[in-house]
């Protein structure tokens, strides 16, 4: 059993810093808790604007406060999302966010990611591995 909060891992190395400087992310649960899935407190800020594409993961997010404007790419479709509201990236979409107000979200990936990761020129996450136990 794990038991651990996000105020735990504020300042340590689950607590990532976009070099975009649009985002941070507390990564509560990592791959190598080897659960199948990572867990993330994420944290947009108001008046940015991230494109991504999660060409090697599956997302699902849910705002808990704040509110944004998410485009697929894929159909132009552009939604807004707001405090219990979910989105689920199954296929892959390119999509982009713009945050009206600091956008707060609970975010569940699979694979899951190691905790390095972070947006690439194509807004990809690399495909990063945990070496195996021994």
């Amino acid at each position: 059993m794990i038991v651990r909060s996000f105020k735990d891992i504020e300042g340590t190395d689950r607590h990532v810093k976009a070099r975009s400087g649009t985002w941070e992310s507390k990564r509560i649960v990592l791959a190598k808790e080897r659960v199948g899935f990572s867990l993330h407190e994420t944290i947009l800020y108001a008046g940015t604007e991230t494109s991504m594409w999660y060409a090697n993961h599956i997302e699902a997010v849910v705002c808990t406060r704040g509110e944004a404007e998410l485009t697929d790419h894929e159909t132009g479709r552009t939604h807004t999302i707001t405090p219990g509201t979910m989105y689920l990236l199954d296929g892959h979409e390119r999509h982009t966010l713009r945050v009206k107000e600091d956008f707060h979200c609970l975010c569940v990936f699979n694979p899951p990611v190691t905790g390095r990761e972070d947006h690439d020129e194509n807004g990809v996450y690399p495909l990063l591995t945990e070496p195996e136990e021994v």
